[in-house]
């Protein structure tokens, strides 16, 4: 039992996008800062100077009482208190020109995680993210980067202000006495043992934090976009019952991190006073034996007084750095997770040509669902796979587009294997269409040039005209709230013409007109046919018809590739083909089609 769950805890934490280690977060941290290193050091230099002007009030308050004790008049006292002031002012312009020096070196750098995380995300193998979860993607490209642009933004700059005036502060009290400086430190170690044992904890419950969330919003998407299936299977009690263990979840990671903060913060309140206390005690003893004047002690009381201010800064913005730390594992993680294919591989194919050889393949280590698959579509040739519901038609197709490796065989385009191209080099060669297709919020220009940058209004216009997108007049319309609500039919028509534009070599049509009714789904199929004569096509269909106007019909049955033929070829072999196109045409004299399988997709 024990090595079970540890096997499902290790395949689950496969399926999970990755997180950094503290090591690679560090160096992350590092590159970012040397990519800004001048507005990173001029808000140090800022801060210091701020810093040190915020460190003349308290010695010149203690020389206001020494002063005083030795005599001197009205005068010195206003000199002093004036010099007070003028330090004081300085502080504020300084403090003032370093926030916006460290708000702008967190804006620059904040840009800088957001173009690379799009980019790793779109890097991502689909395979990899659906595995993964689409909650957990978005989790981190929302809150976990929201969280660490709060601490670019706000909390490091403050921290970094914070952490050079308590600097100078110390310093400060042991200039003016070392015995009282050590007192006052060692006064610090409460605040010292309790922040050491918080940081040990944060980061892994932090973390914990945000899996939980990433989970829960992967629950919520998946019950909320298949709410009328649920209604439809009666499935509500048990997708409540994991909304709600996710909602524990969470709740209990948020417990934890809340009760963390709880020991902490009261520790450090008391540990605040200790120091001051301290000082005061030795600084009379000391006074009565000659040692120091009572305007050192004055000024070093005032000096661990004012080092409440930077240290509770620091504190309070230490839950944020731990929470933005581990969000910035989780955004940066994005790098370790695998890529489509390659980079730069060497090979490139000789030709279009697609061979599949003794493929099998299997879901997350179950049974085999696609069994010993041999099959080759030459190039220009539009081959058509038919089959029951579950014959595994949609699983050779994600294998011919390169999304999933076979467990045994392989799958090559111009004899190189499709799972080792580069994806890019990969798309201009085989591209893979299906029912899912979304619309980008922008113009119907703005959707369509995802698949042509350079395309021309009149290209762009036929493309559209191609699928018979007769809606779709105005290029400049905007699509999305405000404007134009395109339905399922209207975005699967935008999804083909950027096909159209994108010219792949091979196309792989996953029931791509599934939505589209069928007068409309056939004009568009032939449309399709003559703007890409010369292509590859290879279409899983359910509509028979599209069958009968392909070059050759594969036939899929259990896994299995167990027809292939012309369409009058198959019609006359009177075998599973023939009986699926009789009893498509309602032919009451021939026999049922085989029944679906349950053993692939």
């Amino acid at each position: 039992m024990i090595a079970e769950a540890r096997g499902r805890e290790a395949a689950e934490t496969a399926d999970r996008l990755p997180v950094a280690r503290p090591a690679q977060v560090r160096r992350a941290w590092v590159r970012l800062v040397r990519m800004d290193g001048r507005a990173f050091a001029a808000m140090l230099a800022l801060n210091g100077l701020a810093a040190a002007a915020g460190l003349a009030a308290p010695w010149l308050l203690g020389r206001i009482v020494d002063e005083v004790r030795a005599g001197a008049g009205l005068a010195t006292v206003d000199w002093l208190a004036l010099a007070i002031l003028v330090c004081a002012l300085a502080q504020i312009v300084l403090s003032r020109y370093a926030g916006l020096a460290g708000h702008r070196f967190g804006e620059r750098t904040l840009a800088r995680i957001r173009e690379e995380f799009a980019d790793r995300a779109l890097a991502l193998p689909a395979t990899t993210v659906e595995r993964a979860g689409t909650g957990d993607l978005i989790t981190r490209g929302t809150t976990d980067v929201a969280a660490v642009g709060a601490t670019l933004r706000d909390a490091g700059p403050t921290m970094a202000i914070a952490a050079v005036q308590a600097g100078f502060v110390l310093a400060a009290v042991f200039v003016l006495s070392p015995l009282l400086g050590a007192c006052g430190v060692a006064g610090l170690a409460g605040i010292w043992f309790a922040t050491r044992w918080y940081l040990r904890r944060a980061v892994t419950a932090y973390l914990a934090e945000g899996r939980a969330n990433a989970a829960l919003a992967e629950e919520l998407a998946a019950t909320t976009s298949g709410a009328r299936t649920v209604a439809a299977l009666r499935l509500e009690h048990r997708r409540l019952s994991a909304c709600r263990r996710a909602i524990e979840e969470c709740r209990r990671t948020r417990v934890r991190t809340l009760f963390l903060r709880s020991v902490l913060f009261p520790v450090v309140d008391v540990s605040y006073a200790i120091p001051v206390a301290a000082v005061l005690l030795l600084g009379g003893v000391l006074m009565a034996q000659g040692t120091v004047t009572l305007g050192t002690v004055v000024a070093a009381a005032l000096y661990l007084r004012q080092l409440s201010a930077p240290l509770n800064t620091i504190l309070e913005n230490l839950e944020l750095l731990q929470s933005s730390n581990a969000s910035f594992a989780r955004v940066e993680g994005l790098a370790q997770a695998p890529r489509g294919g390659p980079a730069g591989a060497a090979s490139e194919p000789v030709d279009d040509r697609i061979e599949v050889r003794g493929v099998s393949y299997a879901y997350d280590a179950g049974p085999d669902v696609l069994h010993g698959v041999d099959l080759r579509v030459r190039p220009g040739e539009r081959l058509a796979i038919v089959g029951p519901s579950g014959a595994g038609k949609t699983t050779l197709g994600r294998l011919l587009a390169g999304m999933d490796t076979p467990r045994t065989g392989e799958v090559t385009v111009g004899g190189v294997p499709v799972a080792g191209l580069d994806p890019d080099r990969l798309r201009e060669r085989v591209m893979l269409v299906t029912q899912e297709h979304h619309v980008f919020l922008g113009t119907v220009r703005d959707n369509l040039a995802i698949a042509a940058p350079d395309a021309t209004d009149a290209e762009l216009r036929a493309a559209l005209n191609a699928v018979g997108a007769d809606w779709a007049v105005d290029l400049d319309a905007h699509l999305g709230p405000g404007g134009h609500r395109p339905d399922g039919a209207q975005a699967q028509q935008l999804a083909l013409a950027r096909v159209v534009l994108a010219d792949p070599h091979t196309l792989i049509l996953d029931e791509a007109t599934a939505l589209l009714d069928p007068r409309t789904a056939r004009h568009t199929e032939r449309a399709l046919a003559a703007v890409l004569a010369g292509r590859t096509v290879i279409a899983i269909a359910h509509r028979l018809q599209t069958a009968r106007d392909a070059d050759r019909v594969a036939v899929m049955r259990d896994g299995r590739l167990t027809e292939l033929g012309t369409h009058e070829e198959l019609v006359a072999a009177g075998g599973a083909y023939a009986a699926l196109w009789h009893s498509w045409h309602g032919d009451p004299t021939s026999g049922p089609p085989a029944p679906p399988s349950r053993t692939g997709r």
